[in-house]
């Protein structure tokens, strides 16, 4: 091995060291967790948490209409009748009158009044003088509406919405600063002028006195942090509208049916009746969290009057205790929440490697997520789904692809350690191991008992000298590449080649337990040497013709206990066979050199033929003293399977 790439290799070692492990982990959700807070602190990420919001709010179970509300709707029918749009004086004047007479306890009129229209004032201005009556104004008096000058402050609210970025109503703005001083939304003087009947009046709430209670309900208002919110406008006192359902949120009749008398008086008397335009061409219509998309058109949208209705039922409930206001975790607790499911989502990343577990883990986790959202969220939490969502999916596919990257890598050291003269089976077995071999370099060694096979070329000194370098290596690779293929067809695996010949093993890597693997391995290196001589008589007859050299080889076959493991230091070693039978194996092979009775010599001793189970004619030649060993071993060569012609 060169010095660069010895180099190159433990470089690629040491990187893999500090990528590897928990640190990889830790560098993808510190990074990801913090790039994601710092998207969304700029609100790149509220528009999918606004969306996340409004399937919430459609997915949850809806509330039955509100008994307590009568909404009389200004439809297009109602506009044909009358004949005149805005109203007249006098028309509703004439409303408000027959309302009285059924006794409601709140008449809410969401309709400008702030001069004369037509004729009939100074009866409508008693109208709207009686105590329960409430009317409306703009906040900005300048830009908007002012409010009936002959009716009380106390008697007005402004009917402003405010509508998110998407053109989406989700929040109910309680107060605000006008010209004027504080002012009261129209739906809050509905609700309390109601609550008063029930003996709820408006308080500071004792934890906190900048925040209103009514009952049991305590307003604490949005931050502009709130749930999904990122830098929302937080001015005058917001809280978040908790619609009732999408449905009609109380009973609707519409103006011709109330000033025509049809009306129940069970369905006014001690009730709140809310008096609104919901006719579409009026224009007074808002898309809400049930209007699936604003691009659907305005069929999806609520009449305004509909949207305050929503807003007195939710301060209802919530000062009854029927229904609780949202709640929000701090910027603290959301961020926690966001760190936690970010470095969820790079342990399942780390432990899970299989990309269809990985796939499966992930869809699990972000359902989790889903339903935990939801669960809370079912509850009166908004809590972050998107910002931990994809801090989840994020660093779950980081370290995935990571740790996909790390084993290619890891891969690609084993191979070239190994070198390109490795069977799949090494490769495979050193994979397994691979914990410990990036950790020490070196992989333990391994006692079995193995069949060793060595194969060499009679006389390749003379061939070479007589051979041009890269015909010689042409012709030698055709050969070793015939008997490779025969190796491997019957799972033995090849350790080395040595120039000339190989040294192949049979039964390694993982250990034989039972006596039938072991015979086989000696089987299958014995019918390898056979299918060698057959396919070297096939070689030297196409060799022959084209003036390449015919050539004899020797074969040398043992089966005895060996070590498997590496050898060599930290940056250079190779899978290494080591033991006495190795040696045994080499000096068969190299037996008597000249003693060579046809094309493939093929000698193998006592210990192998115990294994053949008398499948194969062997002749006996005789006890010997093999090069280097002090004892004798029994040899025999190989001649052909049995029944075999």
């Amino acid at each position: 091995m060169k010095k660069g790439k010895r180099f190159r290799l433990k470089q690629l070692r040491r990187s893999l060291s500090n990528l590897s492990g928990l640190p990889l982990v830790a560098i993808a959700v510190f990074g990801i967790a913090s790039s994601l807070i710092a998207i969304r602190h700029f609100g790149k990420l509220e528009a999918w948490e606004l969306y996340a919001y409004d399937r919430f709010v459609r997915l949850r179970p809806e509330s039955p209409p509100d008994p307590r509300l009568l909404l009389i709707g200004i439809t297009e029918e109602d506009l044909r009748q009358q004949k005149q749009w805005p109203l007249s004086d006098r028309a509703i004047a004439q409303l408000l009158q027959k309302l009285q007479a059924l006794e409601p306890q709140v008449i809410g009129l969401d309709l400008f009044r702030d001069f004369p229209i037509g004729s009939g004032r100074a009866q409508l201005v008693e109208q709207l003088q009686q105590p329960n009556v409430i009317s409306i104004r703009s906040i900005d008096t300048f830009a908007g509406t002012a409010p009936p000058p002959e009716v009380s402050p106390e008697q007005v609210g402004f009917n402003d919405l405010l509508i998110d970025p998407d053109g989406v109503v989700r929040r109910n703005l309680l107060f605000a600063e006008g010209e004027e001083g504080g002012l009261f939304s129209f739906s809050l003087r509905v609700a309390i002028e109601y609550l008063d009947s029930l003996g709820i009046t408006p308080q500071s709430s004792a934890k906190n006195p900048n925040n209103l209670q009514l009952g049991q309900g305590v307003f604490v208002p949005l931050r502009a942090h709130s749930g999904g919110y990122q830098n929302a406008d937080i001015g005058g006192y917001q809280i978040l509208l908790n619609y009732r359902s999408g449905t009609p949120v109380a009973r609707e009749i519409s103006l011709t049916q109330a000033l025509s008398g049809a009306i129940d008086p069970a369905w006014v008397k001690g009730k709140i009746v809310l008096i609104g335009s919901t006719a579409p061409n009026l224009r007074d219509i808002f898309f809400t969290p049930y209007s699936p998309s604003a691009s659907l058109g305005e069929r999806y949208k609520m009449s305004g009057v509909a949207v305050h209705a929503q807003m007195v039922s939710q301060i209802l409930d919530a000062a009854t205790g029927a229904r609780a206001l949202f709640w929000y975790w701090s910027e603290r607790q959301e961020l926690l929440w966001i760190a936690i499911w970010t470095l969820l989502g790079g342990g399942v990343g780390w432990v899970f490697r299989h990309p269809l577990t990985v796939f499966c883990s992930g869809a699990v986790g972000l359902g989790l997520l889903w339903s935990s959202c939801f669960y809370l969220f079912l509850r009166g939490g908004w809590v972050p789904l998107v910002a931990p969502g994809l801090g989840f999916s994020l660093t779950l596919g980081a370290v995935a692809i990571a740790r996909s990257y790390d084993s290619y890598r890891q891969r690609q050291i084993v191979m070239e350690l190994l070198g390109q003269n490795t069977a799949p089976e090494i490769a495979r077995t050193l994979w397994q191991a691979r914990d410990t071999l990036l950790q020490s370099g070196k992989l333990p060694g391994v006692e079995l008992t193995a069949t060793i096979f060595f194969l060499d070329v009679r006389g390749f000194s003379s061939i070479a000298e007589r051979m041009e370098p890269r015909d010689l290596l042409n012709w030698l690779n055709e050969l070793l590449d015939a008997i490779a293929r025969e190796v491997l067809t019957r799972q033995g695996i090849i350790n080395k080649f040595t120039g000339d010949g190989l040294m192949a093993v049979f039964g390694i890597p993982l250990p034989r337990d039972r006596a039938e693997d072991i015979a086989l391995d000696a089987q299958h290196a014995v019918e390898c040497a056979l299918a060698a001589r057959d396919r070297l008589s096939e070689l030297n007859q196409n060799w022959q013709p084209r003036g390449l050299p015919v050539i004899q080889i020797r074969i040398g076959i043992f089966t005895g206990a060996v070590v498997a493991g590496s050898l060599g230091g930290k940056d250079r070693w190779e899978y290494g066979i080591l033991g006495d039978s190795v040696n045994i194996a080499a000096r068969l092979e190299s037996y008597e050199k000249q003693r060579q009775p046809d094309s493939c010599r093929i000698l193998i001793t006592q210990e192998t033929l115990n294994h053949l189970r008398d499948r194969f004619e062997v002749e006996s030649w005789g006890s010997l003293a093999l090069k280097g060993k002090q004892r004798q071993v029994k040899v025999y060569r190989v001649l052909h399977r049995k029944n075999e012609d």
